[in-house]
């Protein structure tokens, strides 16, 4: 009989409460942070409704099955990128993006936020467009894009991001030639490299009126040839649906518009493709399931502040899983490292986290168990809480750099999808063999108390002063102790400016920041998300779809 875990934990204990205190805190730091995105945008409301528009997020919302699940993604994206001031920084990267179910069918919603900026394009908002296309690729969801942009700003050109631009007309083509559909509901202007947003998507829906594609503008066209025509004759809807064939469908608004775009979905009749399974048939099979026996608000309580305090992250995994019910690895065996076999919502996976340091047992462990999991073709979850690999005379003798390596090489090369939740502590080379965003996990979200980076910051600082205090007593010159500790003091700030998990998740090292009292909802959808691609037959073609 599968028994749930025995959980020690007191979550009505004053220790717990301190760090329930300390959560919710920092949960609301990011909410504010997203209502803030939300509130830059609807500052244009008046001026969308002069013009009969809709804003983004109710272009979303009428887009999206009434109801059913939303996973956003990336929404602190750009966050510190604009501005260095976390009073003005807006998060986002005037970019909306989630999974979310379109006429029953799950797709990838990417919707341009024309009420910052009209919509303009920066770097943080490409990348995170470039972040939601492999995912939709890599689990063949259709692709909707709700367009409405002003292009690139000029003004702050960067020649990279042009560069690095042409990667997500790259993609809308991967997609289309994959058997995925592109779909672009064109609310307002495509200008320069965004009218090949529209040009290389499958199907296009334009709003009289509002729409605008082009690649040279009036006055663009007016400075390089001298020619003068109107945006109409230019790039307007009526003109792209009856004359140059780029859109398919006609909208009165952009009501009609999104409506239009839900029948298109509805006749792809994307859940009744036929079904293959990859190689991943494990993966696919969802069974029933129950809740764990504890509320999630206990997920609350068991992080500390800082990463120096110690968690049983069983704790944590325990209250994930189906039923709160855990087969454990190797227990007895690199305790550190914990691992172990369980369910969530119905999918058969096996975890992996951190009691402390990885030490040559805890990789060897976590290594075997990642091959095991391949044999069986479950997905692997990790839940990061480490301050690295383990250091020392002892352990550099007993090879923790080659069984480090083994670890990390079975990362690298799992044939199972793996998925990270960055809950605590996410250090050094731990990051990386606990699957990192450098080893490409299928999704990564961060709790709103994680810390990520090389070393802590007191860590770093300590380095840096003892290489300054021996390099000058080489020199024979006495340290000067004031100096060394405003150096001290600079690297410890600077470490931990960009250890926060805001900070980390401006940069797009992961796929956002969640509540963790929605963690397990969140790995739910997704494992549903791999399980649906996994199963999912895709009738690929030499070339994507192309306008006619």
């Amino acid at each position: 009989m599968n028994l749930p875990f025995a959980s020690r934990w007191s979550a009505a204990g004053a220790q717990a409460q301190e760090r329930r205190a300390h959560m919710l805190a920092r949960i609301g730091a990011l909410r504010a942070l997203e209502q803030r995105a939300a509130d830059a945008s609807a500052q244009a409301a008046p001026r969308f409704a002069r013009r009969g528009q809709l804003l983004p997020r109710e272009r979303v919302a009428l887009l999206i099955d009434p109801g059913a699940p939303w996973l956003p993604l990336a929404s602190p994206a750009g966050y510190l990128r604009d501005t260095d001031d976390a009073s003005r920084s807006i998060p986002g990267g005037s970019v909306v993006a989630g999974i979310g179910f379109v006429s029953g069918t799950r797709c990838m919603v990417v919707a341009s936020d024309s009420g910052i900026d009209a919509g303009a394009l920066v770097p943080m908002g490409l990348y995170k467009v470039l972040r939601v296309q492999e995912i939709a690729l890599a689990e063949r969801l259709p692709f909707i894009h709700l367009v409405e942009s002003a292009g690139a700003n000029l003004a702050n050109y960067a020649v990279n991001t042009f560069i690095d631009g042409g990667s997500l007309f790259r993609n809308l083509a991967r997609l289309s030639s994959a058997g995925i559909p592109v779909i672009t509901v064109q609310h307002g202007s495509g200008t320069a490299g965004g009218a090949y947003m529209p040009g290389l998507s499958d199907i296009v829906i334009m709003v009289e009126g509002r729409s605008r594609a082009f690649l040279a503008g009036p006055a663009l066209l007016k400075a390089a040839t001298g020619e003068v025509a109107s945006e109409e004759e230019l790039g307007g809807a009526l003109m792209h649906t009856s004359v140059s064939g780029l859109g398919e469908y006609l909208a009165r608004d952009d009501r009609e518009a999104l409506g239009i775009a839900r029948r298109v979905v509805a006749q792809l009749q994307w859940s009744n493709r036929p079904q293959t399974l990859d190689g991943q048939a494990q993966a696919a099979i969802k069974t029933a399931y129950a809740e764990p026996p504890w509320p999630a608000e206990e997920l609350l309580t068991l992080m500390p502040a800082h990463h120096r305090e110690p968690v049983d992250m069983r704790e944590v995994a325990a209250r994930l899983v189906d039923g709160g019910v855990l087969l454990e690895f190797k227990s007895g065996y690199g305790m550190a490292t914990v691992c172990a076999q369980a369910a969530i919502h119905g999918h058969a996976g096996g975890l992996i986290t951190n009691n402390g340091p990885i030490d040559i047992a805890g990789a060897n462990k976590a290594t075997h168990f990642i091959q095991w999991m391949c044999q069986l073709g479950h997905p692997i979850v990790y839940l990061q809480n480490t301050t690295g690999y383990m250091v020392g005379k002892d352990v550099e003798q007993g090879g923790i750099i080659k069984h480090g390596s083994k670890m990390i090489q079975a990362v690298t090369s799992a044939t199972v999808p793996q998925l990270t939740i960055q809950c605590g502590a996410s250090f050094g080379a731990g990051n990386y063999g606990m699957c990192g965003r450098g080893f490409a996990p299928r999704f990564l979200f961060t709790w709103p108390s994680a810390v990520t980076a090389v070393m802590g910051g007191e860590q770093a600082a300590g380095t840096m002063r003892i290489v300054a205090e021996e390099g000058l007593r080489r020199k024979g010159i006495a340290p000067d102790a004031a100096r060394l500790q405003k150096q001290y003091d600079a690297i410890v700030a600077m470490f931990e400016r960009q250890q926060d998990a805001f900070y980390t998740s401006g940069g797009l090292l992961d796929d956002g920041v969640i509540d963790p009292r929605d963690t397990r909802a969140v790995l739910g959808f997704c494992l549903d998300t791999l399980a649906e691609g996994a199963a999912r037959a895709l009738r690929p073609m030499q070339f994507g779809v192309a306008r006619m």
